[in-house]
């Protein structure tokens, strides 16, 4: 039996920080003022709406500029946060196996964790920009966009400061999608046509996301009585609700853009 220290200790020597990566722990700082999230939030759907009612009477932006540098940003940060953290999930799951990492929280001190743990809950308030782009070029804002978008951010902050033990994989999962994701609104942002395969994909792979987030949820609490594995029924309810209903939503999402159309045009050649 290997302790979750060794395998700790083991990871440090073989997946070593960068220097930007030991910066000051914000920590203490964003777990003081996690409760600040709800405010955020609730001013995010008022000027959600507020927005969308401004616009209703007024002509669309371009924005073709800010548009492509937002989405370029967001991808470059993305794929970055994919590589540190799906190489330090990696290691870790080959040194210690599935529990140690679905058990993340003995390995909250890392310096790589400390940093983009930190970094991806900030990041959570920036990609709200997302739907200020989407309202001032008066493009169709849908349930599940700002859904997601205003959740995600509270229980984020809410794991963060809770040490949720699934939040490694949470964050890991994320990142690679939006790696995907945000390269795609580049290119569309851009003109360049991507094939409508790779919306789908990245649709496909967000339904997987949330299946595999409400998987993740339960097995950290079938081991929550393991060492370094401390859950509780709070973690798991939040959790699991959420990405069930996340999965419910993508999954409509992906049945009303992809399939009802092939759908009704079958039907129409018939």
């Amino acid at each position: 039996f290997v302790t979750a220290m060794n395998i700790s200790h083991e990871v440090e020597q073989l997946f070593q920080p960068y220097n930007f990566e030991q910066l000051q722990d914000m920590r203490p700082f964003l777990e003081e003022y996690w409760a600040t999230c709800f405010p955020i939030a609730l001013i995010y759907l008022l000027l959600t709406f507020v927005g969308q009612k401004y616009m209703k009477a007024r002509k669309g932006f371009n924005l073709q500029g800010p548009l492509i540098f937002w989405s370029f940003c967001l991808a470059i940060f993305s794929i970055v946060g994919a590589v540190r953290t799906w190489g330090f999930m990696g290691i870790v799951i080959l040194r210690g196996g599935l529990k140690q990492t679905v058990c993340y929280a003995s390995f909250v001190n890392n310096s790589i964790v400390k940093f983009w743990s930190c970094f991806f809950l900030l990041s959570k308030v920036i990609e709200l920009g997302d739907t200020v782009f989407i309202i001032l070029r008066k493009r169709p804002l849908i349930f599940v966009h700002w859904y997601h978008h205003s959740t995600v951010l509270v229980y984020t902050s809410f794991g963060y400061k809770n040490i949720v033990p699934a939040g490694g994989w949470f964050m890991t999962m994320n990142f690679g999608v939006h790696s995907i994701m945000y390269t795609y609104y580049t290119l569309k942002a851009a003109n360049v046509k991507p094939p409508r395969v790779l919306s789908m994909l990245i649709t496909s792979l967000q339904i997987l996301q949330m299946f595999m987030g409400a998987i993740v949820s339960i097995l950290t609490y079938i081991w929550r009585q393991e060492q370094g594995c401390q859950t509780t029924v709070e973690d798991l309810f939040w959790s699991f609700v959420l990405y069930a209903t996340y999965f419910i939503l993508f999954a409509l999402f992906f049945r009303q853009t992809y399939i009802k159309p092939k759908v009704k045009a079958k039907t129409k050649s018939q």
